[in-house]
């Protein structure tokens, strides 16, 4: 008796879970973009590189207050996400900002931050 009633519980938990909704890729692209800048020396290096007129050949660690053993992780997480491209491991050092990308993190991002519909600066008291 005890397992009919666990199966179900178990196949009313697993029907509601196929009810759930899936991310829009737009959702799922804007958190891949957040994600990736969100850590200061991500913010840091993204920074220096949007200020760069040609990609980036060097070490970043010497331009920024970044230690040279976590610049590398934090390089893949850019790269990863398609913020910055280019060679990111030694001894290729070539980094530059994805400007597809960058275009369309700035619109993704100035669409989420727009969406309020709230325009009163009192509207949550």
């Amino acid at each position: 008796m005890q397992h009919s009633l666990l199966f179900v519980y178990l196949r009313t938990i697993c029907n509601n879970m196929e009810e759930k909704k899936d991310y829009t890729a737009t959702q799922e692209q804007l958190a891949r973009f957040a994600k990736a800048l969100g850590h200061p020396a991500r913010i840091a290096i993204m920074h220096f590189l949007a200020k760069q007129k040609t990609c980036y050949f060097g070490d970043i660690h010497e331009e920024l207050p970044i230690a040279k053993a976590t610049v590398s992780q934090h390089l893949k997480e850019l790269k990863d996400a398609g913020l910055i491209q280019g060679e990111v491991e030694t001894p290729k050092v070539k980094y530059c900002i994805n400007r597809e990308n960058w275009k369309l993190a700035r619109v993704l991002f100035k669409e989420f931050f727009n969406q309020c519909i709230c325009k009163s600066e009192d509207c949550c008291e």
